[in-house]
C-alpha cells in the first residue's frame, strides 16, 4: 500500500477487533520454533548448515513439510554481513524453498516477522517461514562493516571504532534519565547469570556487578562487559493463519500486534536520550493489540540488550517504566525472573550472544517458548502475554515491537 505523503500508518483507520485484541478473522500465530545452539565460533558448520539445522527443528516443532505446507519464505539478512549480494538467491536450498516464493528483508528479524504477518493477513499465504542467522565468526571486518553504515560525509571520516557512538549515547541517556552505570552493570550480571539456564547460550557466566564495573573501560561510561559478544546461530519461525494454526498439533502463540519504525539516520539530529524508534513501533503494535497501559499488561519482556544500557532504555521506551525508573527496577530485582517484570530471562544478547540480524527472531522465539510453557529450567509461572522489542544495532535507529499472547 502506498500512502499519500501527508499520511502515515498511524493515520489509517483501525480494523474492527475481537475481545482478545486480535483482528477479527485475521489472527496470525507462531506455530513452530527452531533455534540452533549459539556459539562464539563454529568452524565445523557453514551458515547453510546452521540454517538447515534451525529449519528442521522448526518444521518438526510445527509438524509440517516445507515442500507441501509452506506458501512463502522470508529471510532477514544484510548482504555486507554475508559477504555477497542478493542474499536470498543462496537461501532456498536450506529451507526447502527451491522454486518457491521467497524474499529478503534487509533488516532485523522482527521486520521479517512483520512481513510474514502482513502476507498472511492479506490472504496471499496461509503459512510462512521466517529465517535469520549469524555467522559472525566468518566476518573478518565486522568493525569496518558497522562503520560503513555511518554518514560518509560527517561521521565516517572521523574514523575510530564505531562503538564510540554507544558510549556517547549511554552517557547522554544516563545523564537525562538519572539511571546509573551501576544499574547497567546490574543488567549485565542478571543476563549473564540467567543465560546459565539457557542451553543455547554462548556467553553464560557467573558475573557480578562489581566485575562489570571493573572491566576494561572502552568509551566512558561504556565498559567491556557492557557489550554483548558476537555469536553464530540461526533462528527459524513458522507463522500461520488461524485456520492453518488450528490444524497443527503445536500451541499457537498469537501475534496480537506488531510495529516497526526508523528514526533519523543522522547522528546529529537524533534524540540520544531515548529510543524514539522503539516508542513509535510500540505505538503501532499496541494500537493493533489494544494495549492501553503497557506497564500493567505483560507477564514478561524480551528486549534488545546489545549494550547494557539499551535494556533500560528500551524498557522505558516501551512504556513498561517511567523515564528514569528502569534502573531502579534493575536494582530492586524487578527485571529478574522472579521480579515484577521478568525481562530477558533468556539471557538476552549479553548472555546468549549478539546474532546480528537474528537478534529480533531470537527475542521472539524465547518469548514464544515461555508462553507455550516450553522454556525448560528458565520457565516462568504460566505467562500469558509478552512484549518483544528489537533494535537493528549500530549505527541504525531501526526498531520493531511485537505483542504476543496465548489463548483466545
Amino acid at each position: 500500500m502506498i500512502l499519500p505523503k501527508h499520511l502515515s500508518p498511524f493515520d489509517l483507520p483501525a480494523r474492527r477487533s475481537a475481545p482478545d485484541g486480535g483482528c477479527v478473522g485475521l489472527k496470525v500465530g507462531i506455530i513452530g520454533v527452531g533455534i540452533t545452539p549459539f556459539r562464539t565460533t563454529s568452524p565445523e558448520f557453514s551458515w547453510k548448515e546452521l540454517t538447515y539445522d534451525a529449519a528442521q527443528r522448526a518444521y518438526a516443532d510445527a509438524g509440517i513439510d516445507p515442500r507441501k505446507d509452506v506458501d512463502t519464505f522470508v529471510t532477514c539478512a544484510e548482504d555486507y554481513y554475508e559477504g555477497f549480494g542478493i542474499f536470498d538467491e543462496f537461501t532456498p536450498d536450506q529451507l526447502g524453498a527451491v522454486l518457491r516464493p521467497m524474499h529478503t528483508v534487509g533488516g532485523d528479524g522482527i521486520a521479517g516477522l512483520a512481513n510474514a504477518f502482513m502476507i498472511i493477513q492479506s490472504g496471499i499465504a496461509e503459512i510462512a517461514v521466517v529465517e535469520s542467522h549469524s555467522k559472525a565468526s566468518d566476518i573478518l571486518t565486522y568493525q569496518g562493516i558497522v562503520a560503513h553504515g555511518l554518514d560518509p560525509i560527517w561521521n565516517k571520516p572521523l574514523g575510530g571504532h564505531p562503538n564510540y557512538i554507544a558510549g556517547l549515547e549511554m552517557d547522554a541517556y544516563l545523564r537525562a534519565s538519572g539511571n546509573t552505570a551501576a544499574d547497567c552493570a546490574a543488567v549485565v550480571a542478571k543476563n549473564r547469570r540467567a543465560a546459565l539456564l539457557n542451553p543455547i547460550a554462548a556467553h553464560a557466566a557467573r558475573v557480578t556487578q562489581e566485575q562489570v564495573e571493573s572491566s576494561p573501560a572502552l568509551w566512558s561510561p561504556l565498559r567491556d562487559l557492557d557489550v554483548a559478544p558476537l555469536a553464530d546461530g540461526c533462528v527459524v519461525l513458522v507463522v500461520a493463519s488461524e485456520k492453518a494454526a488450528r490444524k497443527m498439533e503445536s500451541t499457537p502463540v498469537w501475534i496480537r500486534g506488531i510495529g516497526w519504525a526508523t528514526e533519523t539516520p543522522s547522528l546529529e539530529t537524533r534524540d540520544w536520550t531515548t529510543s524514539q524508534a522503539t516508542r513509535l513501533a510500540a505505538t503501532m503494535a499496541y494500537r493493533l493489540a489494544k494495549v492501553r497501559n503497557a506497564a500493567q499488561v505483560f507477564d514478561l519482556a524480551e528486549v534488545d540488550d546489545r549494550f547494557s544500557y539499551k535494556e533500560l532504555q528500551h524498557v522505558e521506551a516501551l512504556g513498561l517504566a517511567r523515564k528514569g525508573q528502569a534502573g531502579r527496577m534493575a536494582r530492586r530485582g524487578d527485571l529478574g525472573a522472579s521480579g515484577k517484570l521478568p525481562t530477558n530471562v533468556s539471557g538476552g544478547s549479553i548472555g546468549c550472544g549478539n546474532v546480528l540480524e537474528a537478534c529480533g527472531l531470537h527475542r521472539v522465539s524465547e518469548a514464544v517458548l515461555q508462553l507455550r510453557g516450553d522454556a525448560g529450567s528458565r520457565q516462568l509461572d504460566r505467562p500469558r502475554t509478552a512484549v518483544v522489542q528489537s533494535w537493528r544495532g549500530l549505527p541504525s535507529a531501526s526498531c520493531g515491537v511485537a505483542v504476543l499472547g496465548v489463548g483466545r
